[in-house]
């Protein structure tokens, strides 16, 4: 996330930021498993398009009250970037809706979250960033969890199995993207244009392969009951709910101590999955998660103490 710095001034409140970051996490996999919902109605990649435009829609309105509109304002040469983001972005959504028409829902989250481990490999590679063997080592064991994961789920659904680890690429490049920006764009103001993007991106990728006869079940586009809409409505308010919660938390505590907290998110898609769809991972799922866990917050001690260590040497000269 990039945080302006506005948004980033911290009131010093980590116990209450620490609460919203953990209420974020439990609530946005609500957005899979409305997705998932919907999945028999509409397609995955039309799903993400309507997600995007009811979030676009909203946050624009949450703007034009917050900020009467100067949150719109954004330096040119931001945009391109921005754009690239948004299209990764839908990338990245759409083909995680496209896994979860088969799969449970823990199953697809838990391939998903080598994403930051990707993101650490590709900080090195375009971004200069300093990584060293064991980070790479932790990032190749949960790489091999996500395997296992992966490995019964493609004997059962085939090809779908990888789009989760797919999905996680392309978030990985979205942020790699919006980490090389030299523009310090908000966190809203960051979403609402990935979002509008993203919407744009996909809304024409949709009705280019509809018109074309080519879509098939990922991307054609299928009549939108007026019932519909209400969860439709619902994946965009989570959204941008979750993401106000997010921004709230880092503006009171410190992201070395929300970051761990993102895989809450497994156990509230766990959770979800069990309730909703009757879906409950199977021994190799939860051997597979615990190995990306692991490696996930290794890497993040790891920089977490490198940190400390450059900041330390930095104050001793």
């Amino acid at each position: 996330m990039t945080l302006s710095s506005k948004e980033s001034a911290r009131t010093n409140d980590p116990g209450r930021g620490m609460a919203m970051m953990a209420m974020a996490m439990l609530l946005v996999p609500g957005i899979d498993a409305i997705a998932k919902s919907l999945s028999p109605e509409l397609s995955p990649f039309q799903i993400a398009f309507l997600r995007f435009f009811v979030q676009s829609l909203l946050l624009a309105g949450i703007l034009l009250v917050l900020t009467r509109g100067r949150a719109f304002r954004l330096a040119w040469h931001a945009l391109p970037g921005l754009a690239i983001a948004g299209a990764l972005m839908g990338a990245a959504v759409g083909l995680l809706f496209g896994a979860l028409v088969h799969m449970p829902l823990a199953n697809a989250i838990a391939i998903f979250f080598v994403q930051p481990l990707i993101l650490t490999v590709f900080s090195a590679l375009f971004l200069g960033e300093q990584v060293g063997i064991r980070r790479y080592t932790a990032v190749a064991v949960g790489l091999a969890g996500a395997l296992i994961v992966i490995r019964p789920n493609w004997m059962a659904f085939g090809i779908v199995a990888v789009f989760p680890l797919l999905s996680a690429l392309s978030y990985a490049a979205m942020w790699t993207v919006i980490r090389s920006m030299s523009a310090r764009t908000g966190g809203l103001q960051l979403q609402f244009y990935s979002g509008a993007f993203a919407a744009l991106f996909l809304g024409l990728g949709v009705l280019v392969m509809d018109l074309a006869g080519v879509g098939g079940a990922l991307l054609d586009w299928r009549p939108l009951r007026l019932s519909l809409w209400l969860p439709l409505l619902s994946l965009g308010g989570i959204s941008v709910i979750g993401h106000m919660l997010i921004v709230a938390a880092f503006r009171r505590t410190e992201a070395s101590i929300l970051a761990p907290f993102q895989y809450l998110e497994i156990i509230s898609a766990t959770v979800l999955g069990y309730l909703i769809f009757n879906d409950f991972p199977d021994a190799l799922t939860w051997l597979g998660t615990a190995i990306i866990l692991a490696s996930g917050l290794y890497v993040f001690y790891r920089e977490q103490r490198l940190g400390r260590q450059v900041t330390a040497q930095s104050k001793a000269r």
